[in-house]
């Protein structure tokens, strides 16, 4: 572990991985807020009996983070491998950083309603970076 933790690329991966959850779980209490001072927008009857009801602001948030839990945890996964194929570390820093940045420019164009292409744009941004890690994990796999 402690030759782990002296290790640039791991370093990299666990800086940028880090910073992704972390903008994920953000993404709870979030939609909590929402749903608070959407005049309680709950969606299960047991949370509130009388207020069952939808928002689209809160829809909105859930749906953000909702994308982001299908798309930050695979990253982690083939971020992690990606990271013990043993990559240039300039080019795995492009890959953590690019995937990183289009998470939050996701967010912002999710949460701030900006017109299309830009929240669509930058979800291919991501799965592309995502899709190339993985494509470099299965070909130095093939190759054992």
């Amino acid at each position: 572990m402690a030759d782990l933790m002296s290790n640039d690329m791991f370093l990299a991966f666990s800086k940028y991985a880090t910073i992704v959850v972390l903008k994920m779980m953000f993404m709870a209490p979030l939609t909590g807020y929402f749903r608070i001072t959407r005049k309680g927008a709950f969606s299960n009857s047991e949370d509130r009996k009388k207020m069952l009801q939808t928002n689209p602001d809160v829809e909105r948030v859930r749906r953000c983070h909702q994308n982001d839990l299908e798309n930050i945890i695979s990253f982690v996964v083939i971020g992690l491998l990606y990271a013990f194929t043993g990559p240039d570390l300039s080019t795995a820093l492009l890959h953590f950083q690019v995937f990183v940045g289009s998470r939050f420019i996701h967010t912002v164009s999710y949460l701030l309603a900006l017109p299309q292409p830009s929240r669509g744009l930058s979800w291919v941004v991501g799965i592309i970076t995502t899709f190339s890690m993985a494509y470099r994990v299965l070909t130095t796999a093939l190759f054992l």
